[in-house]
């Protein structure tokens, strides 16, 4: 592994996203596989895709986080972080916007449950972000 995503295909689906957590080394794969548990028992309405080398989660129309396997650690980053969560997450990862914010996990007992899902819900809530759009109002 190195310090950037992986080469994984993108594709939507479950199935595409098992695959990638499967291809992951030990320790990223276990920390992977209970991010994505977790966020299954959270989210009832959990989608899942691999996108730009890592696992995307959404439900409704948005994608709200991504879950991805670097060289010694775990990135788990939440859309919008920095402005739609409280706390807001510690890290602000090279690359993914200004905005974005998460953690890095670099053993199985780094992640918080409490708090992640808690982060989980509340972007999952945010329209346009993980719920349904919003819509526009016409103003003419």
């Amino acid at each position: 592994m190195t310090g950037r995503a992986s080469p994984a295909k993108a594709a939507v689906g479950d199935e595409p996203v098992f695959a990638y957590i499967a291809s992951l080394p030990q320790p990223q794969r276990e920390i992977a596989k209970a991010v994505d548990a977790l966020a299954a028992r959270t989210l009832p309405s959990l989608q899942r895709s691999v996108k730009w080398g890592m696992a995307y989660y959404g439900v409704g129309e948005g994608w709200c986080f991504s879950c991805g396997g670097f060289a010694g650690h775990v990135k788990l980053m939440f859309i919008n972080g920095a402005t739609l969560l409280d706390p807001v997450p510690p890290v602000t990862p090279v690359g993914m916007g200004r905005a974005t914010r998460g953690i890095e996990l670099a053993a199985i007992g780094d992640l918080d449950e409490r708090q992640v899902a808690a982060w989980m819900r509340q972007i999952a809530a945010r329209p346009g972000i993980g719920g349904q759009k919003q819509k526009t109002r016409d103003v003419t």
